[in-house]
């Protein structure tokens, strides 16, 4: 049995917190957990003058995961609340005037925007399967959760716990699958919303992208919100992009978005790199019937119209979002499957064409 961040997170809900009388997931207390194959994960982050309360909680913990089916090792450790915690990603002022030029993002080599001009075409399960699949291929990849609205890579990476800071200024991203993440997911309550105007989308972007270290990577995928917006613009004048990758369903009324989004990268001088058509076609998992629910083919005939590449066409099936729920995206639960052979196709694609 396939042990889950899901199944994880329930045996630790058993765990009682000693100083709250929740549980230590409701707490906050448990943090951090990752799940890497048959190896669990995660850290108990507690008031550094309670330790010795503590110490049982942890064994508690440590033996109601140990006893999940599919579980081999556990890695249960505790840690003290940082004494600075990372910075809030707000503006401290007004917005600076536009830089004369781009600027390279400190120790990233390429950076590869990830876009859809409609939401809800599955955007963020391809930048994350992307973005497992290079790391799969030997790439040394980070992934950036830019949208800050509906940040949904936590989840999907099965990463979870507020990143540390160790001077209160440079923040320290979470990592799970071979990838370095950072999202706004990770500095909010899950069910908290971002209510915030352009100015402050503006300021929290590039401290997400100049004040994470995100050591040395060969590229950054990031995750951009739907549309032509102010996180677009921000991330195309500010910093200097490589190219640029447009998810669309096959559908019209997700293509009239796409050549908008496709439009605005020409304008801000960003290579588009090509198209993936996602939700392409559905196969019945009972009789084999291959069904086109969104229409077949109309991603590839507008890239051939635009004079774009198709990179690849990904079906739609129930185990990539299953995947992307349990927090494994499914080139890294089930890397021999049809469905992960697109995604590892696309980041050959894209290594071979320099772009990665």
């Amino acid at each position: 049995m396939t042990v889950t961040r899901e199944t994880v997170l329930e045996a630790l809900r058993t765990i009682t917190d000693p100083v709250s009388g929740s549980d230590i997931v409701s707490a906050g207390i448990a943090r951090a957990v990752t799940v890497d194959g048959r190896t669990v994960r995660f850290v108990l982050e507690i008031d550094p003058g309670k330790s010795e309360a503590y110490g049982p909680v942890r064994d508690r913990a440590d033996a109601a995961v140990a006893a999940l089916p599919g579980v081999e090792k556990v890695s249960a450790m505790l840690t003290a609340h940082s004494e600075k915690a990372p910075p809030d990603l707000k503006p401290k002022q007004a917005a600076q005037p536009q830089q004369q030029s781009p600027q390279k993002v400190p120790g990233v080599a390429r950076v590869l925007a990830v876009a859809s001009g409609k939401g809800g075409v599955g955007k963020s399960t391809v930048s994350a399967n992307i973005a497992c699949a290079l790391a799969m291929q030997g790439r040394r990849v980070g992934l950036l959760d830019a949208d800050v609205y509906g940040p949904s890579q936590p989840k999907m990476l099965g990463v979870s716990g507020r990143p540390a800071s160790p001077d209160g200024k440079t923040i320290l991203p979470l990592r799970n699958h071979g990838v370095t993440m950072m999202s706004m997911g990770l500095m909010t309550g899950e069910d908290q919303a971002v209510i915030w105007r352009g100015p402050m989308l503006m300021g929290a972007l590039q401290q997400m992208l100049l004040q994470v270290q995100w050591g040395d990577l060969d590229v950054l995928i990031v995750d951009l919100p739907p549309g032509t917006g102010d996180v677009q613009m921000t991330l195309a004048q500010k910093t200097h992009v490589d190219g640029a990758i447009v998810v669309s369903t096959p559908q019209d009324v997700a293509l009239i978005d796409a050549r908008k989004g496709i439009d605005m990268f020409r304008k801000m001088n960003v290579p588009v790199l090509g198209m993936i058509e996602n939700m392409s076609t559905h196969i019945c998992s009972n009789c084999g019937h291959e069904e086109h629910v969104f229409g077949h083919g109309g991603v590839a005939q507008e890239a051939k119209n635009l004079g774009v590449p198709l990179l690849g066409e990904v079906p739609l099936h129930l185990d990539v979002r299953l995947a992307g729920d349990n927090g494994t995206p499914i080139v890294a639960a089930k890397p021999g499957s049809a469905q992960a052979k697109v995604f590892l196709d696309i980041a050959t694609q894209l290594v071979d064409a320099g772009a990665a």
